[in-house]
């Protein structure tokens, strides 16, 4: 497992429209494995990629390390129980700001209130970058991906 970005797959994302993802929005590329994790803002929704629902604990442990770095400390991800049962896992930078959305989403729970995944400590690691890719990035990020 990667030590900065928690995953053994290093080109495992983007999961949706890579190509467009990775030519259009802002990555975090771990210093470590060279894996792009998209960072950007949706401003339609006024959220960051790694504030959306997932449907598994393996896709939101995907994007935990983007959250991690966005709030400079370690963050959780939670499994949330919808009232028809169905199960997603958020990211929360902490029980509070759980709490506060599940106060505004009534027919949402956590039963446990405590995060299925979180690292011990949030670190740098100094190859990191987040930006734009450029074109001949993407070809070689995708080439990367197939092989």
């Amino acid at each position: 497992m990667c030590k900065e970005c928690y995953v053994n797959e290093s080109r495992i994302t983007p999961l949706l429209n890579p190509i467009d993802c990775l030519e259009n929005h802002t990555q975090y590329i771990c210093g470590t494995c060279g894996r792009c994790i998209c960072i950007d803002h949706d401003s339609v929704r006024d959220l960051q990629r790694w504030n959306f629902p997932f449907k598994s604990l393996e896709i939101a442990k995907l994007y935990l390390r983007t959250a991690d770095y966005t709030m400079k400390k370690p963050c959780g991800i939670y499994e949330i129980k919808s009232e028809n049962g169905r199960l997603s896992y958020k990211i929360f930078e902490g029980e509070e700001i759980l709490k506060t959305y599940l106060k505004r989403n009534k027919g949402k729970t956590c039963e446990t209130m405590k995060p299925a995944f979180i690292v011990d400590e949030y670190r740098e690691y100094e190859n990191t970058q987040v930006r734009k890719l450029t074109s001949e990035e993407v070809k070689k990020y995708m080439s990367e991906r197939k092989k």
